[in-house]
């Protein structure tokens, strides 16, 4: 390897230019999961989400075999159908919406393809749904072999995840001196059976390395380093191992590590998304909540419970009742179609948003999907589903938008019982601010009533309505009513600001929901009792009352010690975040189409040691992290490789790429500039109420919505515009319940690397602590590289930069060298993997 003066040491520049390469060749490839490739689980969850509600409503009906209608010769209820397309020739070309009549066809395009025929054009938003998921491919987990899948559904209660975990003993292996947990020992067997041994432990700062980043998503200080290993000298590796656990469990930063993993379950956002995308300026404060819960490690049933149904428990006092309003955040942070005109439709959307996200995020199986039709593939059925519907639409959801254009939706706030100390980003007004706009208030109901009067008396008289009360003044005082209700709700009787939350408390009409037929809000059936899906029923279930809303039942219900899916699904995350693979590597699909267990003893033992801890997350965390599987090395072995290349019965640690939030953070700290400071509120509480489409425009917000050295966790967090380092490397996307993140390697992501104002600025820092710290080129490199990969140069890497600052160029400019330097290693694979 090369060093030249030129932006970069040139061996990152070839791994740069071998990304961009790579990227070509996938970009210059015809996609197509139609010709066998198989789409992730992002692409099948949009496809679940956005694409299958629709063609079940407005396709199904003129397109399916369960309508016995198949006009024009083309079936949309199965993968081949849409592929096959009919009369008119092939519905869906995956990779190209343009060339796809099914596009051409909602789009109203063409006036002799206007489908649905005789009804109004579907909304932009369905629409531009449709063109990305033809982009991605058209991915599409439909088959057509509907018996089968009757056949599997009707099964369900024989399925695996249905039932409740076994206990068995720890196998019997060959080799006794291994083994240091339990877990080891399912693991050995499973390799001892398979002819394989398990890999040597990992060197000591490579161990050292991957478990700060496991555990709070932060390299580890050189002193931290030489820490670590003296302990080893003078205590051995399992005490070492055990100390540096014990104090990462413990500290601040573990909170905003792993409630970062939660959020993205919880599919976290600071805004609407969809085709109005409104911010929600009080979303923070459920972030901050999360966060709390991890470093205090609460009972993992106890944090289910309280977001489900905070509101209907106990508290202590003023503070315990604000965290637990808070908790219900949960349900309300959901991305919502704030432009829909239909007050039911957007009601029952939202529910069925609700529906989706607690059973997948909780016990990795949607339920949501039975809204239409029983589950095609697990065992739910249209009851179960409106079961459900009646719990949450017997509750009252509180999301805080504002009626203006591009808004028909508004929504209140939960008012947060007053304490001292409390963060109140939102703005007092003077008290005579508030009477004005309540005398403008009274004005425009007036107004509006005595408009309507004239427009009525005109009508019956024959005369011109719309002379009196036309649509244009409609808006006028419906948008400007919108903002006054706003801004009043936003503070008390004398101009305060009031602490506010989103939220979820109970409605005011309490009842069952009724089944809709295909969904349909214009098709009540009978109303189905509230309850819980019949598939995993528990024997002492708690019965709802007619006065409550069932909340708190459903999370007494998904938290019940015989719940067969609930631990198995929070230990399965926790393992994927400290392994790299989940023993269901499907995370948020435990059901007929999700994968298999790799260890199904495994789980189950991990399932049952959860809930027997009391549900404590660190516990489990650190039984992993104590274990002989998880201090492996990564190294490479041909015959382990060649009997199991996906590392599924676990012969090694695997090597992954690093999260966006650790790349940006471990920059942070390295360059000494990371402030541990939580900040007050976040960017969008500070912003308030406004279009996101309008935040270029605000002031003091900057480009790439990363102006701060706070950790990652309190970058803002926007549907649809998200910060350039989380858009770039494979941040959760926020609508979806995500579990497993996907990891591309894509051109934009090197280019930020080379030219992105956050890592130049990180750059520069970073050389300036180098050379502020050391005097000589071999002192500033050792700890250069000290700082970033947790190890010391080699003989070729000193040879090397010597070299580069030997050049006359580097003399001239020697500040500019070491930011090119550092930032060389920045942007190296070593910097943002993991062995």
């Amino acid at each position: 390897m090369q060093i030249g003066w030129g932006g970069c040491i040139t061996g990152g520049m070839r791994e740069i230019g071998n990304l961009i390469a790579g990227a070509l060749v996938l970009a210059l490839t015809p996609t197509g999961f139609a010709a066998g490739v198989e789409p992730g689980l992002g692409e099948l969850k949009f496809f679940e989400s956005r694409i299958r509600p629709t063609l079940v409503e407005h396709c199904y009906p003129c397109h399916s075999a369960e309508a016995g209608k198949s006009k024009g010769g083309l079936t949309l209820d199965t993968r081949s159908g849409a592929l096959r397309g009919g009369d008119s020739g092939p519905a869906i070309t995956p990779g190209q919406p343009a060339n796809s009549l099914l596009v051409t066809a909602i789009s109203h395009a063409d006036p002799d393809l206007e489908m649905p025929p005789n009804k109004k054009r579907l909304p932009d938003s369905v629409i531009a749904d449709f063109r990305k998921w033809i982009e991605m491919g058209a991915p599409d987990p439909r088959d057509d072999n509907s018996a089968s899948n009757d056949s599997m559904a009707k099964a369900g209660g024989d399925f695996w995840a249905f039932q409740k975990p076994l206990r068995v003993a720890p196998p019997a292996t060959t080799d006794s001196e291994w083994s240091r947990r339990p877990l080891d020992r399912h693991v050995l067997a499973k390799l001892e059976s398979s002819g394989l041994t398990p890999s040597p432990d990992a060197e000591p700062g490579i161990l050292l390395r991957r478990l700060h980043f496991d555990l709070v998503g932060l390299p580890p200080s050189p002193a931290a380093n030489r820490r670590f290993r003296a302990r080893i000298e003078s205590e051995g590796v399992e005490r070492a191992l055990a100390m540096e656990v014990d104090a990462l469990l413990s500290s601040e930063r573990f909170g905003e590590r792993w409630g970062r993993h939660w959020l993205d379950v919880a599919r976290y956002a600071e805004s609407s998304g969809k085709d109005s995308n409104f911010t929600f300026p009080h979303a923070w404060r459920y972030r901050n909540y999360v966060i709390d819960a991890f470093n205090q490690d609460k009972p993992f049933d106890r944090f289910i419970t309280e977001q489900i149904a905070g509101d209907l428990l106990p508290a202590s006092g003023p503070e315990e009742r604000e965290t637990l309003l808070i908790a219900t955040g949960f349900l309300a942070i959901g991305p919502k179609g704030l432009n829909e005109m239909n007050p039911d439709q957007f009601r029952a959307d939202l529910i069925d948003e609700q529906i989706d996200s607690v059973t997948r995020a909780v016990t990795a199986t949607s339920v949501a999907c039975a809204r239409c039709h029983d589950h095609k593939y697990d065992p739910f059925t249209m009851e179960d589903y409106y079961g459900l519907a009646g719990i949450f639409r017997s509750s009252k959801t509180y999301f805080g938008t504002r009626v203006a254009p591009n808004n028909q939706r508004g929504g209140d706030l939960i008012a947060l019982p007053r304490r001292e100390g409390q963060v109140i980003p939102n703005k007092s007004v003077p008290k005579k601010r508030v009477e004005k706009l309540k005398a403008e208030l009274v004005a425009l109901n007036r107004d509006e009533k005595e408009s309507k009067a004239a427009a009525m008396k005109a009508r019956l008289e024959g005369g011109d309505p719309l002379k009196f009360f036309s649509l244009q003044k409609a808006l006028r005082i419906i948008w400007r009513r919108g903002a006054i209700e706003g801004e009043l709700k936003s503070v008390d009787e004398e101009g305060r600001a009031l602490p506010l939350a989103m939220g979820v408390t109970e409605g005011v009409t309490i009842g069952d929901a009724p089944l809709l037929e295909r969904g349909e809000i214009k098709r009540p059936k009978a109303s189905v009792p509230r309850g819980f899906p019949e598939v995993m029923a528990i024997p002492a279930g708690t019965k709802i009352p007619q006065d409550q809303s069932g909340r708190l039942e459903l999370a007494q219900w998904l938290t019940h010690p015989d719940h067969p899916l609930t631990a198995r699904v929070m230990v399965n995350r926790i393992w994927r975040h400290l392994l790299g693979t989940g023993i269901v590597a499907t995370m948020d699909n435990f059901g007929f189409n999700g994968e298999r267990p790799s260890h199904p003893a495994l789980l189950d033992h991990l399932a049952l040691q959860f809930i027997e801890s009391e549900w404590s997350v660190k516990a489990m965390i650190r039984e992993i992290a104590l274990s002989r599987t998880y201090r492996q090395s990564s190294d490479h072995r041909e015959d382990a490789f060649l009997a199991d290349p996906d590392n599924r019965l676990l012969w090694r640690a695997s090597k992954r790429r690093m999260d966006a939030e650790s790349i940006r953070d471990a920059m942070l700290a390295v360059s000494g500039f990371l402030d541990f400071n939580r900040p007050r509120a976040s960017l969008i509480g500070h912003l308030g109420h406004r279009p996101v489409s309008l935040l270029a425009f605000a002031k003091g917000v900057p480009s790439d919505l990363d102006g701060s050295d706070h950790r990652s966790v309190y970058l803002p967090v926007v549907r649809d515009r998200l910060p350039d380092v989380f858009e770039l490397f494979d941040f959760a996307e926020p609508s979806l319940v995500t579990g497993d993140r996907e990891t591309t390697n894509v051109p934009l992501q090197a280019l930020y690397l080379m030219n992105g104002p956050f890592v130049s600025k990180q750059s520069v820092r970073l050389a300036r602590r180098v050379t502020a710290k050391a005097e000589s080129t071999k002192k500033r490199v050792e700890l250069a590289i000290a700082l970033c990969f947790n190890r010391a140069p080699d003989k070729a890497e000193l040879e090397l930069a010597h070299a580069f600052f030997a050049q006359p160029v580097a003399k001239e400019d020697p500040a500019k060298a070491w930011q090119t330097y550092c930032q060389a290693l920045l942007a190296t694979a070593e910097f943002r993997n993991l062995d």
